[in-house]
């Protein structure tokens, strides 16, 4: 079972109507105090907002700034990074919100408690470029999980309407990506092209610092020449078509064998797919789920290949120069539901495949065809170069300057 779908989460919206309103009149009585700062990320702690927070703590010590946490275990493990939080659907969490002049977030108001946003200078990280449409481009974004509700979608649309208002900055990697969040979150100015904090690590981290990092978590991922990332995209609580069968997971473990390679296997973190079978199919094949690894952005440049559908993974992972491999057996149904900001042939340069066995056989050119192999090195540079616009490490210095002038801290 999925632990979010749109139908799901936008039930719960407006049955959460009256806790709404009651955190706006909490917000009315309680000041926002000068200096105060909250930050919150929907998996857990990372993306641009643990980026963010680094950044205030060292450079800005003199500001009183806040984790807000899912639970107990997030506010242990914040602890161990010398994270100050609370949990936020706790009085405390609730009480930061409501006190804090700037909130951080990376998916949606919940990242925090969302009763206690009202009033304050928001700003939505988002979470990586997008390819597929999101919130109010996609129609995906309104479907509602209580019968008969098609009624109540222009109520729906209107409350999401009236939460984006309430953005007072989102970065954006690039004027490309910036035109789409524009567009998705109803915003104009407020989206400014400043590079995005998330991406700061990958200008750091060497691919042995993220290597041994990854052997941190997995010991037995490191013992072969090349390694592998399968990371597949999120649908909406739908089963992943691309997941591999039996016959399929032989075909991985015989290609794995030949390239002496290991593949990590990145489920989404609300993925309603099984990949587990893979494990049983070869010794050289690992989960990474959320629960081992909650972000995995600074782990990317230990990867020499990713294999993904329409993620925008892939967009993160052009940064580290590594080849891509697009497995997408759904690319006409899906692409035609869910809609994407740019075809999918630009996307995947054409080079999309429908079923394992041919994306083993573009795994098996990749190492004997050095022409080919070159020509995925360069199609990656080029999606790179698309929709990044800085790749010097600066992007969570640009937007902490952008939040004290927008917003007088």
């Amino acid at each position: 079972m999925p632990a979010f779908d749109f139908a799901r989460g936008n039930a719960r919206k407006l049955l959460s109507l009256p806790l709404y309103a009651l955190g706006v009149g909490a917000s009315l009585v309680i000041p926002r105090r000068r200096g105060r700062w909250v930050f919150g990320s929907g998996p857990g702690i990372g993306e641009g907002a643990l980026e963010l927070y680094r950044y205030v703590h060292e450079q800005h010590p003199e500001l009183g700034i806040t984790w807000l946490a899912r639970d107990d275990a997030d506010v242990a493990a914040a602890a161990a990074l010398g994270i100050t939080a609370v949990t936020k659907t706790s009085p405390r969490g609730l009480l930061r919100t409501l006190r804090a002049q700037v909130v951080v977030l990376t998916h949606g108001f919940g990242d925090v408690n969302r009763y206690g946003t009202r009033g304050a200078f928001v700003v939505q990280l988002w979470h990586g470029v997008p390819l597929k449409l999101i919130q109010l481009d996609s129609p995906a974004t309104m479907t509602i999980g209580i019968p008969g509700a098609w009624r109540l979608r222009g109520v729906l649309r209107r409350f999401y309407r009236r939460g984006f208002r309430a953005i007072r900055m989102m970065p954006a990697a690039s004027e490309l990506v910036a035109a789409r969040l524009r567009t998705a979150f109803a915003l104009g100015d407020q989206v400014v092209a400043t590079g995005d904090p998330r991406d700061d690590v990958l200008s750091r981290t060497t691919p042995a610092a993220a290597l041994a990092a990854l052997l941190d978590i997995l010991p037995a991922a490191g013992s072969e020449r090349r390694i592998v990332l399968l990371a597949p995209t999120w649908r909406d609580g739908d089963a992943d078509p691309g997941a591999p069968t039996a016959e399929e997971w032989r075909q991985v473990a015989d290609w794995l064998e030949r390239a002496d390679a290991t593949l990590i296997v990145r489920p989404h973190p609300l993925s309603a797919s099984d990949y587990a079978a893979g494990t049983s199919a070869s010794s050289r094949v690992h989960m990474l789920g959320s629960d081992l690894q909650t972000d995995i952005t600074p782990l990317l440049p230990a990867f020499d290949l990713l294999i993904t559908d329409y993620s925008s993974i892939a967009f993160d992972f052009s940064l580290t120069g590594g080849a891509l491999f697009f497995l997408a057996p759904d690319e006409e149904a899906y692409t035609t539901s869910r809609g994407l900001y740019e075809p999918y042939r630009v996307y995947s340069s054409g080079r999309s495949v429908h079923t394992w066995t041919a994306l083993i056989a573009q795994l098996d050119r990749f190492d004997d065809d050095r022409s080919f192999a070159a020509l995925l090195a360069a199609q990656s540079a080029t999606m790179a170069t698309t929709h990044f616009s800085y790749r010097d490490g600066g992007n969570t210095a640009r937007v902490y300057e952008e939040i004290t002038r927008k917003s007088g801290n």
